[in-house]
C-alpha cells in the first residue's frame, strides 16, 4: 500500500510492533535462564554454587552461599531494571 517491499514492510511496520509485544516475555525468559544456569559455568569457570558448597564444607560457614545468592540477585535486578527501561521507552503511552 505504501510502496514498501515485503522486507521493508516487515522491518518498518511489523518488527517494531512485535518487539514491543515480545519484550516482557523475553525479559522473563532471560531472568529464568540466569537463575536456572550459571553464567560462570557457561564460560568454563567452576560453577559458583559448587564452589560455594565446597567453601561451606571447608569453613563451616554459610557466608559463601550468601555471597553467591547476592550475586545472582544483583545480576537479575540489573537485567530487570534494564528491561523495564526498554519497555517504558517502547511503550505506546508515555507518562
Amino acid at each position: 500500500m505504501l510502496g514498501y517491499s515485503r522486507l521493508q514492510t516487515f522491518g518498518k511496520i511489523v518488527l517494531p510492533q512485535v518487539v514491543k509485544r515480545i519484550l516482557p516475555a523475553m525479559g522473563n525468559e532471560i531472568i529464568t535462564l540466569v537463575k536456572d544456569t550459571s553464567l560462570a559455568f557457561a564460560i568454563g569457570v567452576a560453577e559458583m554454587f559448587s564452589t560455594a558448597k565446597a567453601l561451606v564444607a571447608s569453613q563451616v560457614s554459610m557466608v559463601p552461599f550468601v555471597i553467591a545468592a547476592v550475586f545472582y540477585w544483583v545480576f537479575n535486578f540489573v537485567v530487570e531494571v534494564v528491561l523495564n527501561r526498554v519497555e517504558k521507552k517502547l511503550d505506546y503511552y508515555h507518562d
